[in-house]
């Protein structure tokens, strides 16, 4: 049955938290380190054997000599007694040429301190230009490490880590510099800051928000722009990121997009206004929808000592749930222009899904091209007025 497609948020939320419990151990601090090799061919090798079972040995391990490498530390905030098992397990990916220069990885590695796999984002840095003592521009490999590898490389193409990692060691390439002069002064607050500036930003806006989150939520999936008064500038970077990160950027398609953005502009839709004059933040022409409340309550029930990372699988959920409840208001606007029953499918499906208003708009952009769809969706358009508005105002 159609309707049995659209799923619940309960459903969501269960799955969700049943890969939480299988790669977010609640549990366990969230501890992150990052560690930053220069590697050099053509000097001494430092491989490590593998072990049987494939990962590598301790950091004692047999030495090889079949690569010509070497990986020299720059700079860690990792336990003495890790860091040279870390070195081992770069070297391992060196020798079977894993690394690829500006596209970063990430792998679980074991090491002996902490006591558990961690997530480890390692990527291969090349200067653009060589060094006056050597034909070649330096590399270097930067490592991060935390949480676990489902948290740095989670589910999706825009869901992930990963690629919020290669940008920011992109940036952190930029201040690399042969004689590291500049280590102290920009190179080891970058190294030091990425968890912050990289993972932490959803967990400070569900934070900061909390039940006025739900207007952060409808302004992203409605494209509303959020202007933000007199805030410091890292809550107002925060904000900037949540709401990118949680459009549908990149989950439709760019025509859809363009035209989604069109249609909005058209409505003069006023910019919603979030000011910080007083203790708590105040939101102005803001809206929500039940929806976006629901889901809500599944970011602020979990962030009170919850890990960080889950914050990121939560926002990819809501943004998931949101595509596939629109894939089923299609299918079922298709039927119904054969079908009365199908029609009126149409109707409890956008009176029970708590996000009408908005599945509504999305649809009516992506049939605009299709004649045949026009009349049904104009019979729900009617449905919505008739039954009110399903938004709550600030």
């Amino acid at each position: 049955m159609m309707l049995q497609a659209q799923g619940s948020l309960a459903e969501s939320v269960d799955g969700d938290e049943l890969r939480s419990e299988d790669g977010f151990p609640g549990e366990r601090p969230c501890l992150n380190y990052y560690c930053l090799y220069l590697y050099q061919t053509g000097s001494l090798s430092l491989s490590v054997a593998d072990s049987d079972d494939g990962s590598p040995a301790g950091a004692m391990g047999e030495m090889s000599s079949n690569e010509d490498f070497s990986l020299s530390l720059v700079d860690t905030s990792l336990p003495a007694e890790s860091e040279p098992e870390l070195k081992g397990f770069i070297a391992k990916w060196l020798s079977r040429g894993a690394l690829f220069e500006g596209m970063g990885n990430v792998s679980p590695v074991e090491l002996s301190f902490p006591e558990y796999s961690l997530g480890c984002y390692y990527c291969l840095l090349r200067q653009d230009q060589a060094c006056e003592s050597s034909n070649q521009p330096p590399e270097y490999v930067v490592c991060f490490l935390g949480g676990s590898e489902k948290g740095l490389d989670s589910h999706g193409t825009s869901g992930t880590f990963r690629l919020e990692l290669d940008k920011y060691a992109a940036v952190l390439k930029t201040k690399l510099d042969p004689q590291m002069i500049n280590l102290e002064v920009e190179i080891k607050p970058l190294l030091s800051n990425w968890f912050g500036d990289s993972v932490l930003p959803i967990y400070r806006v569900v934070t900061l928000f909390q039940e006025k989150l739900a207007y952060l939520l409808h302004a992203a999936l409605s494209y509303t722009p959020v202007e933000v008064n007199n805030a410091d500038p890292g809550t107002q970077n925060d904000i900037n990121r949540f709401m990118s990160l949680a459009s549908l950027q990149g989950l439709v398609q760019e025509g859809t997009m363009n035209s989604l953005c069109i249609v909005m502009s058209d409505e003069l839709q006023k910019p919603v206004h979030v000011d910080f004059s007083d203790s708590q933040p105040q939101f102005i022409n803001a809206v929500s929808n039940k929806f976006c409340e629901d889901w809500m309550q599944v970011f602020i029930n979990t962030y009170d000592g919850g890990n960080p990372f889950l914050f990121r699988q939560k926002l990819e959920n809501f943004k998931l749930k949101v595509i596939q409840d629109m894939n089923s208001l299609k299918r079922l606007i298709r039927q119904a222009e054969m079908s009365h029953y199908a029609l009126f499918r149409c109707y409890t499906f956008l009176k029970n899904c708590g996000n009408g208003d908005l599945l509504l708009k999305f649809v009516k952009v992506e049939q605009a091209e299709m004649p045949e769809s026009g009349s049904v969706v104009s019979v729900l358009e009617e449905f919505i007025l008739e039954e009110g508005s399903a938004v709550h105002n600030s």
